[in-house]
């Protein structure tokens, strides 16, 4: 007997809670918006006046429970004013990058009231491209440069940034690069900064988000992260902006990192749930940082 899109989509919505879904009524109705074009809200009301359960629907609220990311499913993640592409080999951005896009955008904004002409942005391991294409979007006046090393995220980044002016390149973010050393104002980067037995508790990281994405080598996973810091360092210009995510247990150690480097001004930011998950800081305005303490990555 076919079901009603109300009576499928409640059904859905106990099968997730069940399988330890958080989000479950809102996935359920994710899931058959995704099957039938409508918005969330749309399926709300379709779900009350009345319509039919879409066909397909049983096997994707299945693959759900299995714990396979939402995003996979439908093929999109939603950040700040974006819809992304993303799927199997691509990190999938989570809300709190959003809190370091708007750092980032922020920053920009400054920068231009005072007068800086296309500033020059580069986004230190961009994964999808979230970032990267978040700021070409917000901030049309930069000029933004992205690098990741992983084919197949870059695959997904090309995708995420067709029809943007944002150059992007694959690559090493210890090198990217050089032609714009010393000359950068912003630097951000979300590297990999899980500690290699910091194994995530949800399937959804664990088991499907890549590893190049998630593990930052060494016992505290901040080996990547300080590569980055080295080219922020590399890259910036005198009075220049770097912004960095991690972990909220790294913050005091990402802190001093930044200041063993030479940045001024360093501040941490905190992501909607009131967690210190970015660092900033600024190079000193009279010459540029220095890499000595910064530390090396060694693949």
């Amino acid at each position: 007997m076919t079901r009603s899109l109300g009576q499928a989509v409640r059904w859905a919505e106990r099968v997730l809670a069940e399988a330890g879904i958080d989000s479950a009524r809102t996935d359920a109705l994710l899931l058959a918006g995704h099957l039938t074009g409508l918005s969330r809200g749309e399926v709300e009301a379709r779900a009350i006046i009345g319509g039919d359960e879409p066909e397909g629907y049983a096997e994707l609220v299945a693959e759900r429970a299995r714990r396979t990311p939402l995003q996979h499913l439908t093929g999109v993640a939603h950040f700040r004013y974006l819809t992304l592409a993303v799927g199997p080999g691509v990190f999938v951005p989570r809300p709190e990058t959003e809190t370091v896009v708007q750092a980032v955008v922020d920053e920009l904004r400054d920068q231009l009231a005072a007068g800086v002409h296309r500033p020059h942005v580069v986004d230190l391991g961009t994964g999808s491209g979230a970032i990267a294409a978040s700021v070409a979007h917000e901030v049309p006046q930069a000029r933004v440069h992205a690098v990741e090393l992983s084919g197949s995220a870059h695959a997904w980044a090309a995708e995420n940034l067709r029809g943007t002016r944002a150059e992007l390149v694959r690559g090493d973010l210890r090198t990217a690069f050089p032609e714009l050393e010393g000359r950068c104002d912003v630097v951000v980067s979300n590297p990999p900064y899980i500690p290699a037995d910091a194994v995530p508790r949800e399937p959804e990281a664990r088991d499907h988000d890549p590893e190049l994405a998630l593990y930052g080598g060494g016992e505290d996973g901040l080996e990547i992260p300080r590569a980055a810091l080295a080219s922020a360092v590399r890259l910036l210009r005198p009075g220049g902006f770097f912004v960095m995510e991690h972990a909220e247990v790294q913050a005091g150690a990402v802190a001093q990192a930044f200041r063993a480097a030479g940045f001024e001004d360093v501040v941490g930011h905190q992501d909607l749930t009131g967690r210190d998950r970015a660092t900033a800081g600024r190079t000193p305005p009279g010459g540029r940082a220095r890499t000595a303490g910064v530390g090396e990555w060694t693949p």
